[in-house]
């Protein structure tokens, strides 16, 4: 079978599991061939299917993320890699780096932060964005940091990036220009799609029974770490804007919203 045919028959499958089955599918079968998807659609539809490509798709089908079994995701202008221990990196975060972007203008930070760094999504990218930044990352788990060191060195960004397991902002000094923090914040008895559910680890995705316990304990360490002038940017649920601006508020920090490309209120920045 070429790769043409084998696509169609896998999306019309990946339907059941997928809302992007053709995407998935792509992405598979480019994997299972060595290449970009690119390369896939621009050059390789003919080719032979790989036999690699059927097990892929079994795994998919058993709702396992792409971006675990391909052990890549691609975030803002960079590529990472991930797999079992980390969260995905989801385009909504792309929200905070933008929102960076607009604050910073023509300038740039100098000392930049990552409060739960995971794979080291928004510390790299924004590093990647600023080449004369300094950035440190920070989570409590050793997998984690394990993936993050990884991507620093691929990305040769190893020279300006730290990585240091802790508890959010606990225990670190100084003042940062720019603050990046995607918490946990699902609350325990919501509901999640089993790629994510059955997948992604607990620890990153859930903040008590309404999703809110990271963030009482971040509000008053971010307003403690921010440099004058600076921005914090903290990924919040679409539900959540009102009740975690008002714990901004207490830390004496206002928040202005920020919508992803849905729409969705996705980020606050506290100044």
């Amino acid at each position: 079978m070429i790769a043409r045919v084998a696509l169609a028959d896998a999306a019309r499958r990946l339907e059941a599991v997928s809302d992007t089955p053709r995407l998935d599918a792509e992405l598979l079968m480019a994997h299972a061939m060595g290449c970009s998807r690119d390369a896939l659609l621009l050059g390789r539809l003919g080719d032979a299917v790989p036999e690699a490509f059927a097990a892929l798709v079994a795994r998919r089908m058993g709702h396992e993320p792409i971006a675990y079994i391909t052990g890549r995701r691609a975030f803002w202008t960079i590529e990472l890699e991930v797999g079992p221990g980390v969260l995905v990196p989801r385009p909504d975060s792309e929200t905070l780096i933008e929102a960076a972007v607009a604050h910073f203008g023509s300038g740039a930070p100098a000392r930049i932060l990552d409060l739960g760094t995971g794979p080291g999504t928004l510390l790299l990218a924004a590093l990647a964005q600023w080449p004369d930044a300094q950035g440190l990352g920070i989570d409590a788990s050793d997998v984690a940091l394990g993936y993050a060191a990884r991507n620093a060195r691929a990305l040769k960004l190893a020279d300006r990036a730290t990585f240091r397991r802790g508890n959010w902002g606990e225990g670190i000094d100084g003042a940062f220009d720019l603050i990046l923090c995607n918490p946990p914040y699902i609350g325990t008895n919501e509901q999640l799609p089993p790629d994510v559910r059955d997948y992604e680890p607990g620890e990153a995705l859930f903040a008590g029974a309404d999703g809110l316990d990271d963030y009482r304990v971040l509000m008053p360490q971010i307003s403690a770490l921010l440099a004058d002038g600076g921005v914090a940017l903290v990924e919040i649920g679409s539900l959540q804007a009102d009740a975690v601006a008002a714990l901004a508020s207490d830390a004496g920090r206002a928040a202005t919203l920020y919508y992803d490309l849905g729409e969705r209120p996705r980020a606050l920045a506290l100044r």
